[in-house]
């Protein structure tokens, strides 16, 4: 297939996806799109979830590997004044999960044109943003009958050139928790607080004190993160809170420090809320473990990213992301490599970061992942 006529198929879906995005487990119209590619593709295919979708293709004998494409968008307003800009209001894709669903897409139709020696699954994953998608698949058998012996996936990334892809092997991105502390105090008058339990003082001062299990509790060459994202407390100006709500995230890349952080949050929550005569309650999350490429997977992926694109654009990523992906979920069950597609280009302004109003790519980006899905299926399927 030409280079243009798959251009232009890819970013047909890319921008009717665009301009109709949908949040996690609402994908119902993007849904559609897939579905109705798949079926004239004439690639059998299989709604396992309210909308995650698993399409195979059997070739031959051969192993049985995945590809995965997320289909998400965020609640955020789109600014980019595109003409193919959202049109839901208050939802718009900033994370590039239409690209990734446009460029899956072109790697089925590539390996329906080549069939594959084995077979090959196509992961159509709700869900993503809210990190409960890839569970839900799996649990619904996606990487069973046939068994998936190993699997691939892809990010669209601003931060890399247009053109070119990141691979590296070992940690790519980290583990993702979620916290939630409800601190009880007793309400009162803001002029008598000496007759009240101060729960907005206990949460400001437990936000502040969490900061140090990272700075202070943590080995310093360990990478970790811990952030205190939303602090509700309060009715009025003059009343002492009785009770105040904490949220927040933590990141790490070692199992040991994950399983470290919470110990010590729950720690720190007592001795505040006891020092002060307050209760608390605490939950804890795990909403994603780190993502880790298996070494021979990724050497596969890099050697075949050099030969379709040259070695010149076959970048290294650096050091891992704190941010975290789902995909890692799938590597629980076979090995596989995370890939990174660069779509920026100064002259498009398509550098701007991920989760941003103005978010958007280099569309000339999207035949670079899908030939590279295509060919690295191929490729592993040939094993015998």
């Amino acid at each position: 297939m030409k280079d243009s006529d798959l251009l232009k198929e890819l970013i047909s879906i890319r921008r009717e996806i665009h301009a109709h995005p949908e949040l996690g487990n609402r994908e119902f119209k993007t849904a559609k799109v897939i579905e109705r590619v798949l079926k004239g593709l004439k690639i059998p295919h299989k709604r396992v979830t309210p909308t995650g979708i698993v399409a195979t293709l059997k070739g031959g004998e051969g192993p049985c590997v995945a590809l995965r494409a997320d289909m998400d968008a965020l609640p955020l307003t789109e600014v980019t004044g595109k003409p193919y800009a959202s049109k839901n209001s208050g939802v718009m894709h900033a994370c590039g999960h239409d690209a990734h669903v446009a460029m899956l897409l072109g790697a089925a139709r590539l390996l329906k044109n080549r069939p594959p020696r084995g077979t090959v699954k196509f992961l159509f994953q709700p869900n993503e943003e809210g990190a409960g998608g890839a569970r839900e698949l799996i649990k619904k058998g996606a990487m069973k009958n046939p068994r998936v012996q190993a699997t691939f996936g892809l990010h669209v990334n601003p931060r890399f050139p247009s053109g070119t892809v990141a691979i590296k092997a070992g940690p790519l991105m980290a583990a993702v928790d979620r916290f939630e502390i409800e601190i009880f105090g007793q309400g009162g008058h803001a002029a008598y607080p000496h007759e009240g339990k101060d729960a907005l003082l206990m949460a400001s001062e437990l936000a502040v004190s969490l900061q140090t299990i990272v700075s202070r509790k943590v080995d310093p060459l360990e990478p970790a993160v811990l952030t205190v994202g939303t602090l509700n407390a309060g009715t009025r100006y003059n009343i002492l809170a009785g009770s105040a709500l904490l949220t927040g995230t933590v990141r790490t890349l070692s199992e040991k420090t994950r399983a470290l952080i919470p110990k010590l949050i729950r720690r720190i929550t007592e001795g505040i809320t006891r020092a002060h005569g307050g209760k608390f309650r605490f939950e804890y999350e795990s909403a994603g473990s780190v993502l880790s490429n298996d070494p021979a997977m990724a050497g596969l992926a890099y050697r075949i990213a050099v030969a379709l694109l040259g070695k010149a654009k076959v970048l290294e990523p650096g050091l891992p992301s704190m941010g975290g992906e789902d995909f890692s979920e799938y590597l629980k069950h076979s090995p596989g490599c995370f890939i990174y597609v660069g779509t920026a280009d100064p002259r498009m302004k398509t550098g701007i970061p991920w989760h941003h109003p103005r978010f958007d790519l280099d569309e000339s980006a999207l035949p670079v992942g899908a030939r590279l899905l295509a060919a690295v299926a191929g490729e592993f399927t040939a094993r015998a």
